[in-house]
């Protein structure tokens, strides 16, 4: 399944002007055909819906699954989003749903008895508002970690992203800098980050 994930989606070429377009600008792009708009939307999202189901207990496997096929609905829906401001939300909305089915599926198959439900399966009971905002926050970041300058972008992802932990002085290796110059180049990025989540209203 993996496999035909990396198929079914476009490249995106690091140095494309796409990857600094707002989501208005990429859905019309995507809309019109152009193949590099596509890949730098699912570049731009596929952090925050792949998260969603390692949030819900699955395991990295069956989390490409469901980002595989959000990523075919997103493809055949996306013309029928109505505002692009809510892309975000729509997305999580959309993932913490397969989520949700998935997840009832795997307790069927343990012959796990469910709890009786009441009425329609909402699309809240599949999003809890709760998963949906931090979710939601967590994409805000991202975004405005790739507005940094890259040294700082990769400096954050290896003090941040990375589990577990790295020292410093693996970072300081990595990045080729001295150990002792970690810190204070962090303490810069981190400040960059803060400045650039105020002007995104975060």
């Amino acid at each position: 399944m993996k496999t035909a994930l990396r198929q079914s989606l476009p490249l995106l070429d690091p140095d494309s002007p796409t990857t600094s377009w707002s989501d208005s600008r990429l859905v019309r792009e995507c809309m019109a055909g152009n193949e590099q708009a596509w890949a730098a939307l699912i570049e731009k999202y596929k952090n925050l819906i792949y998260s969603i189901p390692i949030k819900y207990g699955a395991t990295r496997e069956d989390a490409a699954d469901i980002l595989q096929a959000v990523c075919l609905e997103l493809f055949s829906e996306l013309s029928r989003l109505r505002k692009t401001g809510s892309l975000r939300s729509w997305l999580i909305t959309i993932t913490a749903h397969k989520c949700f089915h998935w997840k009832r599926k795997q307790q069927r198959r343990g012959e796990i008895e469910l709890d009786e439900l009441d009425g329609e399966e909402s699309e809240e009971e599949a999003a809890p508002s709760e998963l949906a905002e931090e979710t939601e926050r967590e994409q805000i970041v991202r975004e405005a970690v790739a507005r940094l300058p890259s040294r700082c972008q990769e400096m954050i992802r290896l003090l941040f992203y990375e589990h577990p932990p790295l020292p410093y002085n693996e970072v300081a290796q990595r990045l080729g800098l001295a150990t002792g110059s970690i810190g204070f180049i962090r303490g810069r990025c981190l400040k960059r980050l803060e400045k650039t989540l105020r002007e995104m209203g975060f």
